[in-house]
């Protein structure tokens, strides 16, 4: 449901609440005044303005009631209207006087009390109307006889004041007013006591209010009684007053009212202190009233010794049960504290109380076990005092959230904690919460974790040092590398040269040996803050808090360091000796730059390395800015790869292979391109590679061959006669998945399996296992022609090239690139020819860029060509006018001199 528009407030809300009732309120007051003002200047008039007053006094009232009490839910507003049309029956009353004209306070029992008298079942309606709905919380005996003690003190009270005037009237009809209206106020004041005490929580206010209402009541009715036989105007004046002070509590009432709650939201409450309290000082009040009565010369009635002893009795059996009630109470006390205590002392914590000021007031469990004091000795300190002072904020911090009501995101914390022999130990705060109430405590659960927290620091250190050599490991190092700190820092990579021969002729003992002397030299040569780390076999790190000057500086004393002869202990014992063996080391060296992911530094060092031990091991090689650079580039490929795949934002393009014979293009090879947004036009031979080796390979070829077989079969359908190529990796062969991927390739786009070549590179084929090799004949069955890539380029074995299921054989682009001016590579491609005719394959020469290329091929009757000269690589949508538009006169340059 929406609420109320944005600046406003609804119409139950607190400003218009508030303003409500203190308008009818200011209402009152004024209704006061001027029935003060009509009694004392103009007593004859105010015999219908006094009553004629309190008549709209009443009714403002009542429209105030049934108003405010329809906001409340239908099962909590029926009291209020019970109580409005007590209001209206009120206001009956007084208008009832005023047409009379018998004054605020009638002489005479007339018609016009008739509403009046009625006006009381109902307001009894209303007090059981506020009690709980039957069954949910009866009404204890306790509890009513609080009432009834009530009751007999006010009729008592009343029978005292009025018995004279009672007796002085004469008129049985004056008689019975005088004696009637108290004892109305009686009831209602023990009614409304059980109805306050017999409320829910949330309505006990409201409750109180009443009882105030019916207090003023009370005092209505006895100066009515007494206005019977004395005529004074100042009774009027305080009957009025008494009875806007009851209209005021009766909207005070009403105002505080906060519904009934629901059965399953509020506990049953135990009995009230108020109702004890009002009860007993009612009894003993009358009590002391009428003793000082005696005192001062007033006989008592029968009728008020009887009244007198009933209500003695009653206020006696009433200590008793209070007496019982406690007695109970301690023992359940006692039996919950026992429980308590118990649950404690169970479990392993020790549980502390603290009061407002932190202070120790209460402590239970194992305090002396898990805290080091006693409860005794702990009593009355403040616990922040036993804190070592540098975890004194964090209790702080725990404190401050449970004391402002919120759950402390620091829990469990763990402190160190002063014990009585001045010694310290791991306490951990496992819980705490507030104790409620006006000391505004706190209960804290503290456990000793000194031990296990001796177990995790050793666990730690286990899991960040080297078994070996006691040097921190990789671990450590890439835990340090992520948090380098503000300063410059370097990571050096040490790799030993020459270990491999003492581990194979020495054996492992020596080398582990050589080992730990190699971290005993690092670890004293490098600086105080550097951190020295073994990363795994010979491979050792520095992590230099300092710049690449001052690093490589380290770096080039630990080469010095490290180029000596180690000669390992012989097999004969201490005294023997062994083999000599030169043993240095190369360092590669790489900054650390801020933000950068610590394998990223670790693969620029690893480079580095690399490249110190291809130029000759035993020197420091730096992670320079080209070779960051290409780092760089390759992590940025690497991760925008995967997407450009997933996404499509390759392209694949086909270049022309022609027939010299058939003059016209015989086939297609597929060659996919990538153009990234910010290195452009990256070559195939990097991001294929790149692929490879993250794993990509597999979706890539998948998205090539879809995208090819999608381009011919446009082509085929038109006409063409054309096969298509494509170029398959190893690792999509190693996979096993290969023949489906080409077959599920060939179904989606119908092109039959006749018009697809595999291109495989010519190491793979020769490499081949069993299952690959099962995997190129089931290629084969299914139609598809394979084809030798880059022959030439790796070793053959020209028996194995006989059994290999191979239909075409290209030649790598390097034989041609010579072939005009180096006989010798004419040659070897003379002979290539004739393998394949010999071999029943056709030969495809890649990369005829020149025409004294094409002229040479011809000559050597290579009958299949492919090349920028016989057409550059195309997208998809030209390849129509591609093979319509391919012109054979390119054929005929075949007359240009050779040297061949």
């Amino acid at each position: 449901m929406a609420g109320p528009p944005a600046g406003r407030r609804s119409s139950d809300g607190p400003v218009r609440g508030r303003r409500g009732p203190v308008a009818v309120l200011g209402l009152l007051t004024l209704l006061a005044a001027a029935l003060a003002l009509v009694e004392s200047t103009a007593p004859h008039a105010a015999l219908r303005v006094g009553p004629a007053l309190l008549a709209a006094g009443s009714w403002v009232a009542a429209v105030v009631v049934l108003r405010r009490g329809a906001r409340l839910p239908a099962h909590s507003a029926s009291p209020w209207r019970a109580f409005t049309l007590t209001a209206v029956l009120l206001g009956l009353g007084q208008a009832g006087s005023a047409v009379a004209g018998v004054g605020v306070n009638t002489s005479a029992a007339g018609w016009h009390d008739v509403p009046l008298v009625a006006a009381v079942p109902v307001a009894l309606l209303a007090c059981l109307r506020l009690l709980p709905a039957a069954g949910s919380r009866p009404i204890g005996s306790r509890l009513l006889l609080d009432g009834a003690i009530v009751l007999v003190a006010v009729g008592l009270l009343g029978e005292a004041l009025l018995a004279d005037a009672a007796a002085r009237s004469g008129s049985p009809a004056h008689a019975l007013v005088s004696i009637g209206y108290p004892a109305v106020g009686a009831l209602l004041c023990g009614v409304g006591l059980v109805t306050t005490a017999a409320v829910p929580v949330g309505r006990r206010r409201a409750a109180a209010w009443l009882l105030g209402a019916f207090a003023a009541l009370a005092v209505v009715v006895v100066s009515g009684a007494l206005a019977v036989a004395l005529r004074d105007d100042a009774l009027d004046v305080l009957t009025g007053g008494a009875w806007l002070a009851m209209l005021a509590c009766g909207l005070q009432a009403v105002a505080a009212d906060r519904g009934r709650p629901r059965e399953d939201a509020e506990p049953p409450a135990a009995m009230p202190l108020l109702a004890v309290v009002v009860s007993v000082c009612a009894a003993f009040g009358v009590a002391l009233f009428l003793a000082v009565g005696v005192v001062v010369g007033r006989a008592v009635s029968p009728l008020e010794g009887v009244g007198i002893t009933l209500l003695m009795l009653l206020a006696f059996v009433r200590c008793l049960l209070w007496a019982v009630d406690g007695e109970r109470l301690t023992r359940r006390v006692r039996r919950t504290e026992g429980w308590l205590r118990a649950l404690l002392h169970s479990g392993e914590a020790a549980t502390v109380v603290l009061d407002a000021a932190s202070r120790v007031a209460w402590t239970s469990g194992a305090v002396r076990d898990q805290l080091g004091w006693s409860g005794r000795d702990l009593s009355g300190r403040t616990l922040r005092a036993l804190v070592h002072g540098d975890d004194r904020a964090l209790l702080d911090r725990v404190t401050a959230a449970v004391r402002g009501g919120a759950v402390p995101a620091d829990l469990p914390a763990t402190v160190r904690f002063g014990t009585r022999d001045r010694g310290w130990r791991d306490v951990e705060v496992s819980g705490a919460a507030r104790t409620g109430g006006e000391d505004d405590g706190l209960v804290l659960h503290l456990r000793d974790v000194s031990a296990l927290r001796r177990t995790q620091r050793e666990l730690e250190r286990l899991a960040y040092t080297d078994f070996l050599t006691g040097l921190p490991n990789r671990a450590r190092l890439m835990a340090d590398l992520a948090e380098p700190g503000s300063g410059p820092a370097c990571v050096l990579l040490i790799d030993l040269d020459g270990f491999k021969a003492v581990n194979d002729v020495a054996g492992h003992d020596a080398g582990d040996q050589l080992l730990v002397e190699v971290a005993q030299g690092l670890r004293a040569a490098a600086r105080e803050d550097d951190l020295v780390a073994r990363l795994g076999g010979d491979e050792f790190a520095v992590l230099v808090r300092a710049d690449r000057q001052e690093a490589t500086a380290l770096a080039e004393r630990l080469v010095e360091l490290l180029d000596r002869e180690h000669r390992p202990a012989g097999p004969g014992g201490a005294g023997a000796r062994g083999p000599v063996f030169a043993v240095s080391g190369s360092v590669g060296l790489a900054e650390l730059r801020p933000g950068t992911d610590p394998t990223e530094t670790l693969r620029r060092a690893d480079l580095a390395l690399r490249t110190a031990k291809a130029d000759g091991k035993n020197c420091v090689r730096t992670s320079g800015e080209a070779l960051d650079r290409a780092v760089d580039r390759r992590a940025r490929l690497a991760r925008d790869l995967p997407g450009a795949i997933a996404e499509g934002r390759l392209a694949v393009v086909f270049q022309p292979v022609v027939g010299v014979l058939e003059r016209r293009v015989l086939g297609l090879e597929a060659l996919v391109r990538w153009e990234h947004p910010e290195y452009g036009a990256v070559p195939p031979d990097e991001f294929v590679g790149l692929a490879e080796d993250d794993g990509l390979v597999v979706p890539l070829q998948r998205w090539v061959l879809g995208r090819a077989t999608a381009a011919l079969a446009p082509l085929l359908a038109a006409g063409h006669d054309v096969q298509l190529g494509v170029n398959i990796s190893v690792r999509h062969l190693q996979a096993g998945c290969l023949a489906a991927d080409v077959a599920r390739a060939l179904a989606d786009s119908g092109v039959p399996a006749s018009r697809l070549m595999l291109e495989i590179t010519e190491s793979v084929l020769m490499g081949a296992g069993d299952r690959m090799e099962g995997d190129l004949d089931a290629l084969r069955e299914m139609g598809c022609v394979l084809s030798l890539d880059d022959f030439g380029k790796g070793h053959s074995s020209l028996a194995r090239l006989a059994r290999l299921p191979v239909d075409v054989l290209k030649m790598d682009r390097a034989f041609v690139a010579h072939i005009e001016d180096d006989p010798r590579t004419a040659a070897l491609v003379a002979s290539v020819v004739d393998l394949g005719r010999a071999l029943g394959m056709d030969v495809v020469a890649e990369g005829v860029e020149t025409p004294g290329q094409l002229a040479a091929l011809d000559r050597l009757g290579c009958r299949f060509l492919q090349g920028f000269l016989l057409g550059a690589p195309v997208p998809a949508g030209e390849l129509p006018a591609m093979l319509v538009g391919f012109d054979p006169a390119v054929l005929d340059e075949i007359r240009f001199p050779s040297h061949v």
